[in-house]
């Protein structure tokens, strides 16, 4: 299996927990905000969606951080868009060849540190943060009173036994 097939494996795995984890959150609750710091659930929710540009823009072979989508009013409105842009990156990525991804793309690698990195990693690392989030999220779905989704396993809402 090649690193492109793992991948995409991985994409298919992780995504449809993402959207029952968000679907999970109650709709008139996005403006929930833990802590001064910390995203709202909304700008939470959608940055799931800016990944995906991020992808998109690593497959083109640019990363466009100045002009990022803005996210919509409602929830099922970020989770249709989320849905429509998964589908979409999955489909780009089979149609990219192997060698497209071995190319590089001015990437960060940290505070104000730009270098080239591959383009399947960024893939990689963007994946990985999507989970980082959903973690993240998972929280947030306790803070609204809303039952947390088996990710991983079971969750006290969601027994396995």
């Amino acid at each position: 299996m090649s690193e492109k097939d793992r991948f995409l494996t991985q994409w298919e795995r992780e995504f449809p927990t993402t959207l029952r984890v968000l679907r999970a959150f109650p709709s008139d609750q996005l403006d929930l905000r833990p802590h001064e710091k910390s995203k709202s659930a909304r700008e939470l929710a959608w940055a799931f969606v800016v990944e995906t540009k991020m992808i998109a823009d690593a497959l083109k072979g640019q990363l466009d951080f100045a002009n990022l989508p803005t996210a919509p009013a409602t929830r099922d409105e970020i989770i249709s868009t989320l849905e429509r842009s998964c589908k979409e990156i999955g489909e780009r990525i089979r149609q990219t060849p192997d060698a497209e991804l071995d190319k590089t793309v001015k990437f960060f690698t940290g505070p104000k540190q730009i270098e080239d990195v591959r383009r399947m990693d960024i893939l990689w690392l963007v994946l990985m943060d999507s989970v980082h989030h959903r973690g993240q999220f998972s929280v947030y779905l306790r803070m609204a009173g809303a039952k947390v989704p088996s990710i991983y396993g079971p969750t006290a809402d969601e027994p396995w036994m």
